[in-house]
């Protein structure tokens, strides 16, 4: 198992762990203990990966799809579930977003951009891809009708009456029934449209149940205190590099929570194998859209802190271009490097604007 820790390069990033509990200690109050404990989430999410991957080798096609469907994405799970219990709604709203076109537009492009260099083009399954596509569009349906229902009733997103809360709760319910349904297609058909693999499924174990239990309960408590470490000295980090709090949902926390999967997909593509980059970046996202979303909902519902489904303007437009660029260049099967920096770019576009907004023009 140490073996296997220590092959991956990002796992050296661990040692930011234990930096981030000293310098919390001496200076609480200082952002380096925020910047640190980021740092420290990057490779806590792909000990979390690691782990699950080993189990879902020897659970067979079927449940290994669900396994990786299930702790996909545990790292910005439990990010957001901490931030929830702290009351930073707005904060776990704009890390749905930044997780959503984070893998469709950067890994993806990064995926697309790496992959092609060299080479004239590369090819990938195009039923795949187009389908996970079709399940984004739904969520992208459930992110907008909060808001067209408060903009053409309220003429404001501000309004927040009863019926948002109503019509968020029970939209999540749909998006996790229609999510099972696309496992139980899984499941049925044995293609795990929407697996997270980050190597093939013959790939003989690295190490035994046992271990990869132990690392997946080590990866997830060591991220769990990381995750509360983090949000609760954001407020100093934010004062000390000019951020605002939704420019840190979108592009910091989404960066950190999806590190390992962008690791792997680039990898991926760089052997050519665009099909499995194409499942980790899209299918992550579909993840975010039909599962961890509408399960935060329910999760804040449960608590008492509500979280709506109605996100600002600037989040609803971002998600639906991203998966707008992502449906054209996926429809014919086939990727080059220009195509990838062409995500890209929209990527970065989409970032500058998010970190010019200021807080304050921000409905809340």
């Amino acid at each position: 198992m140490l073996r296997a820790i220590l092959s991956s390069p990002i796992n050296f990033l661990l040692i930011a762990a234990p930096i981030s509990w000293a310098i919390a200690v001496w200076a609480p109050a200082s952002p380096w203990v925020f910047l640190t404990a980021a740092i420290s989430l990057i490779p806590l999410a792909g000990l979390i990966g690691l782990g699950t991957e080993e189990l879902a080798r020897r659970s067979g096609p079927a449940w290994g799809g669900f396994l990786n469907a299930t702790f996909g994405n545990a790292a910005e799970l439990i990010i957001a579930v901490v931030a929830l219990r702290s009351g930073h709604v707005e904060l776990v709203k704009a890390s749905i977003t930044g997780s959503i076109i984070g893998n469709l537009l950067l890994v993806l492009g990064l995926s697309f951009f790496v992959g092609g260099l060299g080479r004239r083009t590369q090819k990938f399954h195009r039923t795949a891809a187009t389908n996970t596509s079709a399940m984004l569009f739904l969520g992208v349906v459930a992110l907008v009708m909060p808001a067209v229902f408060d903009l053409s009733l309220y003429g404001t997103l501000n309004a927040r009456p009863p019926g948002i809360e109503r019509l968020s709760l029970w939209s999540a319910i749909i998006l996790i029934v229609a999510y099972g349904g696309s496992l139980i297609y899984a499941f049925t058909a044995h293609r795990d449209l929407f697996r997270s693999t980050h190597e093939g499924a013959h790939d003989p174990p690295s190490f035994t149940t046992t271990a990869a239990v132990v690392l997946l309960a080590t990866g997830t408590l060591l991220t769990t205190v990381q995750a509360e470490l983090l949000v609760r000295t954001m407020e100093p980090a934010l004062v000390q590099f000019g951020f605002t709090e939704l420019f840190v949902g979108v592009i910091v926390i989404a960066l950190i929570g999806n590190a390992a999967e962008h690791y792997s997909a680039v990898t991926a593509a760089r052997r050519d194998e665009m099909t499995l980059a194409v499942e980790i970046s899209v299918g992550s996202s579909a993840q975010i859209a039909l599962l961890v979303a509408p399960a935060l909902v329910l999760y804040s519902f449960a608590i008492g802190r509500p979280m709506t489904l109605l996100f600002n303007a600037f989040e609803i437009t971002a998600i639906a271009l991203s998966v707008l660029a992502t449906s054209i260049v996926v429809t014919d099967g086939e990727s080059n490097w220009v195509e990838g920096l062409q995500l890209l770019s929209v990527y970065l576009i989409l970032a500058l604007a998010f970190y010019f907004v200021p807080a304050a023009s921000v409905p809340s």
